[in-house]
């Protein structure tokens, strides 16, 4: 999967902190973190973040544009609701988006770029291997970078990435079923770019979305009960 710019703990000041608090938040709602009906908290989540509240605001009106949260007069920004229909879409979306890349960069890769593709795979299963979240968020950023750069389609890549902006990366980064299913599936992927083989470069591009939107459910549901 194609991962948006990442969020963390500690942000710095910058003129996009605001696109990457909104990330942050994003992946808290998509994830589950945050539920529908929570209140986000603009001094609590500036604290969190060691942001000002600036950036927090402008990024809760993006995510209220997206239809992610809701303002509630006096009261601040509420999560929406967020149907299992819309998860499953956001995924749907991705995948379309991913397949036609991959099918471009099937009919334009060189020798060298799978070997290049080869090693930042070799890096992902490395981070994997150390169970460092970011690491690993990181490592997968860079491979399908590198692969959407091959395609050479930076209009369509623009749109995959701003499909991509709601996938929790943070969540999928620190499962290790998650992390050896996307070093497998990538090592298929560069083997069938190798042979040609465009039905198993569709193939091995769907089976990662396809996992991602099963164990994104599944978290949902594991969750789903309130105290």
């Amino acid at each position: 999967m194609t991962a948006p710019a990442r969020a963390s703990r500690g942000l710095r000041r910058r003129p996009q902190l605001s696109e990457e608090v909104a990330t942050h938040l994003r992946g808290l709602i998509i994830s589950g973190a945050l539920r529908p009906g929570d209140f986000v908290r603009l001094d609590e989540t500036a604290a969190e973040l060691g942001v000002s509240v600036t950036p927090v605001r402008e990024a809760l009106l993006t995510l209220r544009g997206e239809g992610l949260v809701q303002s509630v007069p006096n009261r601040g920004y509420v999560v929406s609701p967020l149907d299992r229909g819309d998860v499953a879409d956001i995924f749907w979306l991705q995948k379309q988006i991913a397949v036609e890349l991959a099918l471009r960069a099937l009919r334009s890769a060189e020798p060298a770029d799978l070997e290049r593709l080869s090693a930042l795979n070799d890096a992902l299963c490395l981070a994997v291997e150390s169970g460092e979240a970011q690491r690993i968020a990181d490592a997968e950023f860079e491979f399908h970078r590198d692969l959407n750069r091959i395609a050479a389609s930076p209009k369509l890549a623009w749109f995959l990435y701003c499909a991509a902006r709601y996938t929790p990366y943070r969540l999928y980064a620190a499962d290790p079923g998650w992390g050896r299913l996307a070093v497998a599936s990538h090592a298929r992927l560069i083997d069938a770019f190798r042979r040609g083989d465009r039905a198993e470069v569709i193939a091995q591009t769907e089976v990662q979305f396809d996992d991602a939107v099963a164990r994104l459910l599944a978290h949902l549901d594991r969750i789903a009960p309130r105290s």
